[in-house]
This record gives structure tokens, sequence and C-alpha cells, in this order.
């Protein structure tokens, strides 16, 4: 025992001499961007400039400084850098890039702070392309992302910022203007983010625990870098949060419009002692540091925390159902393109500023200030935003309108009778409802050309616009097929969907249609006649609530039968419903005709106990449950009542489910939920119309003065819950067959033509693209894995053999060659992982082949 007590004592005595174990703590200089919140465009565009000016010469002063001493500034956005460029010399530019390669000025990978959860998962992808072209442009790997102020995050974006290129994130809160009670308590204060891919990100978001965004938590927690250093070395609650020896204190503008100080190079100085390192950060060399001390031991977390600021774009509902629904047809416009530029190289070229242009847009409309409650008049914040959904409607209607003419005078045709080609742009074969825009007269019936056999078709009027409606069989993926419109009576169709008085009834659905425009009934005839709707609080299936109106007989044909519905309450709307032949998608076209500024939500109650709700958040499709309960929501510092709608929602219970695809809303509410309790049980999915839903003093009032809303809706009914069933049928549904006149070319084929033939069901060609580097040129493919369970896949390519094949980021930078031969390139994909390939393709000639395939060499 006295042995024992000697070698203790001994052990102590050489402990004590031992030195204490060294602090690093980064400060991270930079000011905070309220993009017209705190003033206009112009003026913050000047301050951009003024202030990289003066920190690329404090940067230059400092230079001769030891490294931890050199000044360091960081933007909070690569838009910064993008007005830079258009503002001054190259000569002035290229030096902020050898500053930004040299670590002085910090860059991050995301455009601007950015209200994540309201976009589509390709928005999020185009708000960094500006990025990617800095990288491949200049050499550069912009590793951080951000995201500001605001309170929640989606569980997704994790994963399409790590496929672009980001290993590392900052988050600091504001704790204003929120609902989400414990938002300062953070669970984790740095830990890796995990995808369901399994891909993860390094993140600092530390608790606020002394609840002031101007401190350690918040988005200026450096505004007092020498209080801050203090508290950091000292305190034991936040010690306990943050158990290590490597420390970040980032941000110090916060609202301020510009600041010019050098307050982090004195203060790193005068607090650097020993055993402590103060050292001027370009946020980076935090992380770094970091990974390298803890990482292997650094927790993991995989959860949404919902949705808050991101909700107030529902105040413009209209305006951002239009950004929604043009950022969807750019799949066409660009998968139609990249058939063109196979054949015609410059295309592309000369749409590059404009494009850019709207890449920007994409992602400037979604700026986290839709709070809209700052010195900016709402009015001038309104008018804003207009101007970006322009920017990005004008050039994804460009470009589909050029694309569809062009593709149009490359098929061959000979006849003389109207030829129309029906293009997919998706990456599986299709048969479904197209609209051949045909004015002409008389009798006529469509054929075929791939098979020769007459199309089922009708007159139908859209819009005051006359068309022609077939059904489209077995049209080839990211290709099309030829139809001839040839005078004469045609064949009588039997099968297809019946209208009478206010049922609407196909092979697989009988429907009834309330005098409000709800589906008061819903019989799945191929479950035994099974009702899936259960009204509850006097509201059953798209019930915008209670009101009387008219019901009339539409367009009823062999292809679709419609009921259209007039009614005046609860507001003047009308609501037309859909069945096609041989089709278990139900089509729900509702439009608002009315101004309102309250909060409105078209409810969907379904006769289903206990059901499961999955929905596609942002690049990923989440289970709605609690984390402990085997969902992807946070238990804590998470808001539930309004989560992420981007494709689809989905109701499954008891082998029994019903898939809701909404091309134009982004928000849904499940059951009861509120901000503090997230609804598991009930039947019910409330999709928000529109509203300002955090009261009058946030958003827009008043929709902005806008008096109409399309909102539309599909349903489908099914069996066990199938995610990559759900995603393609909501797909089909918000990409339709687009249909063209065939002008006559040389460059494809009469009857049809088909990119390539994928072969992995489970993996989804997510996009087919121009490359945006024109000068290259090529194409871009980009891919979703919607199964859980690592995939192999391949795509073949008919008549074009594959010259050059690389692997790139999300956002086209160049990781690795990827695996080809011939006309073939494949990979793996992890499972829900998604992957992007560059390819140049080589093939002139593709006329002739048919349907068939038929190598050209």
């Amino acid at each position: 025992m006295i042995r024992r007590l000697l070698a203790f004592a001994l052990v102590l005595a050489v402990a004590s001499r031992l030195p204490a174990a060294e602090k690093r703590v980064y400060i991270a200089n930079d000011d905070h961007t309220d993009y017209m919140w705190s003033t206009d465009e112009n003026t913050y565009r000047q301050a951009f400039l003024e202030m990289l000016d003066y920190y690329l010469n404090l940067a230059d002063q400092t230079a001769g400084e030891s490294s931890d001493f050199r000044s360091r500034f960081n933007t909070d956005g690569n838009f910064w850098v993008r007005v830079y460029e258009q503002s001054r010399s190259m000569t002035d530019f290229e030096r902020l890039i050898e500053k930004i390669k040299d670590g002085s000025i910090g860059v991050p990978l995301t455009l601007l702070n950015l209200a994540y959860g309201a976009m589509p998962a390709e928005a999020v992808l185009r708000s960094m392309y500006y990025a990617g072209k800095l990288e491949r442009r200049y050499g550069l790997r912009l590793k951080l992302a951000l995201a500001q102020e605001n309170q929640t995050l989606p569980f997704g974006l994790g994963t399409l910022w790590a496929g672009a290129g980001a290993s590392f994130f900052w988050k600091g809160i504001c704790g204003c203007a929120s609902r989400v009670p414990d938002a300062w308590d953070r669970p984790h204060d740095t830990y890796w983010w995990t995808g369901l891919d399994g891909s993860r990100i390094l993140t600092k978001w530390n608790s606020m625990i002394r609840h002031n965004n101007y401190d350690i938590g918040g988005y200026a927690e450096a505004r007092d870098p020498s209080g801050a250093v203090d508290f950091v070395s000292a305190d034991a609650g936040f010690q306990a949060r943050h158990p290590y020896d490597v420390i970040g204190i980032f941000g110090y503008g916060g609202d301020d419009l510009k600041t010019f100080t050098d307050l982090f190079v004195q203060q790193a100085k005068a607090k650097s002692i020993a055993n402590r390192k103060v050292i001027v950060s370009n946020i980076i060399d935090f992380f770094e540091d970091f990974t390298a001390a803890y990482g292997p031991t650094a927790p993991t977390q995989s959860v949404s925390f919902g949705n808050e600021w991101d909700i107030l774009s529902a105040s413009m509902a209209e305006l951002s159902g239009r950004v929604k629904r043009a950022s969807e047809k750019l799949r066409a416009a660009e998968a139609m393109a990249s058939l063109v530029i196979l054949q015609n190289a410059g295309f592309m070229r000369g749409r590059e500023d404009e494009r850019e242009s709207a890449w920007v847009d994409l992602g400037m409309y979604y700026d986290h200030d839709w709070t809209a409650d700052g010195p900016i008049s709402r009015d001038a914040r309104a008018a804003w935003h207009r101007e970006r959904a322009a920017g990005i409607e004008s050039y994804v209607e460009a470009l589909f309108n050029d694309a569809l003419a062009a593709l149009g005078g490359m098929i061959s045709k000979s006849e003389s009778s109207p030829r129309f080609f029906v293009f997919n742009s998706l990456g599986w074969l299709r048969t479904g409802e197209a609209d051949l825009p045909f004015a002409g007269t008389g009798d006529v019936h469509v054929i075929d050309t791939a098979t020769g056999l007459e199309a089922p078709s009708q007159r139908v009027t859209i819009g005051g616009i006359s068309y022609l409606r077939i059904w489209a069989v077995g049209i080839p993926p990211v290709g099309y097929k030829t139809f001839d419109v040839v005078s004469g009576t045609g064949a009588s169709f039997d099968g297809g969907p019946t209208a009478n008085g206010d049922i609407l009834e196909n092979s697989r659905y009988r429907l009834q249609v309330g005098a409000n425009g709800a589906i008061i009934s819903l019989v799945d005839k191929l479950r035994g006649g099974r009702e899936m709707v259960r009204a509850a609080g006097g509201r059953a299936v798209n019930d915008l609530g209670s009101g009387g109106g008219t019901i009339e007989v539409e367009n009823a044909g062999p292809v679709s039968a419609t009921l259209r519905v007039k009614s005046s309450a609860p507001l003047v709307h009308e609501t037309a419903v859909t069945l096609y032949r041989d089709s278990s998608r139900i089509d729900i076209r509702n439009e608002i005709r009315q101004n309102f500024g309250d909060i409105r939500t078209w409810d969907f109650n379904v006769n289903l106990d206990s059901a499961l709700l999955r929905h596609e958040e942002i690049g990923a499709v989440l289970l709605a449950c609690l984390e402990g309960d085997g969902g992807q929501y946070s238990s804590r510092a998470a808001r539930y009542d309004w989560l992420t709608l981007n494709h689809f929602a989905d109701l499954s219970a008891d082998g029994t489910g019903l898939t809701i695809s909404s091309p134009d809303l982004s928000f849904l509410r499940r059951g009861n939920s509120t901000t503090a309790f997230l609804d598991t049980q009930t039947g019910q999915v409330s999709i928000l119309a529109g509203g300002q839903v955090d009261g009058a003093a946030l958003g827009i009032p008043n929709q902005g003065g806008d008096d109409y809303f399309l909102q539309r809706f599909a349903l489908q009914t099914h069996g066990d819950f199938d995610a990559a069933e759900a995603m393609r049928f909501s797909l089909e549904h918000q990409n339709p067959l687009e249909a063209g006149e065939v002008t006559g070319g040389t460059k494809y084929p009469a009857a049809s033509f088909s990119l390539f033939a994928p072969t992995s069901p489970g993996v989804f060609v997510w996009s087919v693209k121009p490359a945006e580097d024109t000068a290259k040129g090529g194409i871009v493919v980009r891919l979703w894995n919607q199964t859980p369970d690592e995939t192999a896949f391949g795509l073949q390519f008919d008549g074009y053999e594959i010259l050059e094949a690389e692997r790139t980021s999300l956002i086209e930078t160049p990781l690795e060659t990827a695996v080809f031969q011939s006309d073939l390139v494949s990979g793996t994909i992890p499972g829900f992982g998604w992957r992007a390939y560059h390819l140049i393709l080589n093939g002139d000639e593709v006329l002739g082949k048919g349907i068939g395939r038929k190598k050209i060499r």
C-alpha cells in the first residue's frame, strides 16, 4: 500500500510540472449581409467594394507579420466576389483571387445567407454555380458553407452542400423573430452533420448561452473579440458544451452596412498568452485544425430543425410558386438543349451572362430577409423579389422555346401531314397525355409514327387555346416519339374516363367532387373499393373551406375527362379535377381568383389511422417523426408546424397510402402540429396556400397585392410506401410530356430517339443539361439514388460514343476521371446519394436508327 501511495504521489508531482494543454482560439472578422433589408441594392454593392478594397490593402500591410497575426477578412457569400468582378478591373479582380488563394480573404461556397427550407433542390445547386465557375477558372476549392440568422435548418441540405464540395459549415442565429423556444440550446455545438447518404460536414453551431446574437452562438459572436476570447477561456458552461482546446469565434459586423477594422490583428496579439494562442482566422483554418485534433471523436448528428423565416416566402405564394415552376421547367428546357448541342455545339454560346444572372436570381429570391421588417419598405422588398422571379423566368422560357424549336428543326420529316414530337425529359420510359399545339379544323386523327398505330386523341381547350390531346405510349427516356396529324375520322376508343354530374370515373378510381371543389369521395377500385377520404372538421380532400358553386363537365373524351367547379367561397376560385385513361394519377388544378391576407390552406383528410408521413425536403426524403421515434426531426431546438414540401408528401399505413404531388406550393403541416409539437397520428395534411404565418409584422402583407394563384396537386393511391415510386409519380406530374412541331432536319430520326438507356431503376437521372463550361462543351448528367443501398448504375448512349467522362461535384467542378467505355458510362452511388458526370460525346449521325439501337462509329 505504501509503495502504491508513493507511486501515486510521484505521478501527481510529475503531472504538476507538465504544461497545460494549449488553447487555440480562432477569431474571424466578417460583415453580415442583410441584402435589401437594411438598405437598397446599389448601396450594398458599393459597401462590398469598399470593404474588399480595405481588407485587401490591410492584408498587404500585415503580410510581414507572423501567420497568426496577418489580417484576414471573410465574406458571408460569394456574391461579394461576383459584384467585385462586375465592378472592378481584371487586374483588381485577379488581385482579389490571389488573396482568396492565400487565405487572406475567406469566401464560402454559398451565395449569401438564404432561407433554404423554401428552396427546391435544383435552386440550392444553381445558387452555388458561380462558386463552381470560380473553382474551375482559378483552380480554387471552396469548402465552407454558411447560413446565418435564421433559427432553423433543413436536413437534406447537408447532402447537397457536401456534393457541391463543402467540408465545413458555420451557423450563428439571431434568436429574434422566432417561435422556437429553445433555439439557443443546441444538441451539439460542434459535430459532424451526417446525411442519409453518409456524407458529412463538420459543423460549428454554438449554443447562444447568453441569449445575445452578438455573443457566442450568434451571427456576430466576435463583435467584442477581447471579451469573447476571455469568455470561451473561462466560462464553465461554454466549456461543457465545447470541451475542446480548438475554439472558433466568428463574425463581427452584425447588421452594420460596412465595417473597417484592424481590431482582430490587435486583439490576436494582445490576447495571445502562455498556453493560449489567438489567431486571426479565415474560418477554414479553425475547421482544419479541429478536424486534425478532434475529428475522429467529434459527435455526429443527422436531423432536420424544420423551418422558420423560410416559411415567410408564402406571404407571396403565387410569386414563389412561379419560381418553383420555373426551376422545374428548367429540366425540360435543358434536356432538349442537350440534344440540340450534341448536333450544334454553338447553341448555348451567347447565353452565358443571362444564365449566370438567372442562377444568382434563383438563389437571391430566397434571401433570408423575407422577414421584411427592416428599414427597406415592404413594397420595395416585394418589387425586388418580383425582379428576381422575372429574371429566372425570362431565361428558362427563352431556353425552353429556343430548344423546342431547334429540336423540331433537327428531326427528319418527309411527309406533308403536320408532325409533332412528344419529348420526355425524365430518365425512364413514360406513357401519358400530351397536348399537341394544333389549331386546325375538321376531322383528324393521330398516328404514332414509330408503331404505325393510331393514338387516342381528343380536342381540348386550355386557356382559350386549342390543342389535340393524345395518349402517348412508350415515350423513351430523355427522348421523343413523333406523331402525325392525319385528316379524316379516326377509330373509336373505349375505356376512357367518364364524367357525369359530380362523379368522375376511370378504371382505377371513382371520385365525387363537392360544390367547393373538394374531393368528398375517392374510391380506389384496385383495393376492394377502399374509400380514401375521411372528412374532418368539415373538410375533405383538396379542401379550401366550405362554400357552394357550380359543377360542369369539361374536355371529356377517350384520353381525359374533367369536372370544373366554380365557387365564390371561402375565396373566389375554380377547381378542375381530371382523370386519364389507363392512369393512376388524379390531377387537380386550383385557381384562386381574389386577393387574401389571412392564412389559407388546402386540406387533405385521408382515411388512414396512425399513418407515417414522408416528404421530400431538400435533397432528401424524410420520415416526419422525431429522431427518437425513428424519424429525422430533432427533438430539440426545432420547429415542427410547417415542413418543407418539394415534389411530394405521402401518408401511408398498413399497406395503403396516398401520395400528394405539389408543383406550386412549398410547405405542409401534419394534423395538429404546432411550432413545438409534431403530430404523428392525425390523417390530415394541410398544404399552405399562403399567408403571413408568423403574424402581420413579418413577411409581405396581403400577398403583395396579387389576386391570382395557381395551386395544383396530383394524387395517387398505392400499397406499401416506395420512395422511388413516389418520386417518379411526382416528377411525371410536374414534368409533363412536352410537344413541339417537327419542321424537318437531318440530325435526328423521324420516328423516335432516346439519348440513353439507364440500367438501374432506383437511380434517377435527375437532370441532363448542357455543361456550364460552354467552351469545353458536352453535357452534365446529375443522378440521385432513391434507394437506401449503394447502387451500381450504367448509362448507355444511343448513337453517341463517349470521348471523355469526368465525375464532377454537383456544381460541375471536376473531381476524377469516370469509368467509361465506348458508349457506356458506369459507377456506383451511395444509398440516397447524388452524383454528377461531365461527358463529351461524339456522334454526328443518329439518323435512321428508329427505335432500336445502332452504334455509330
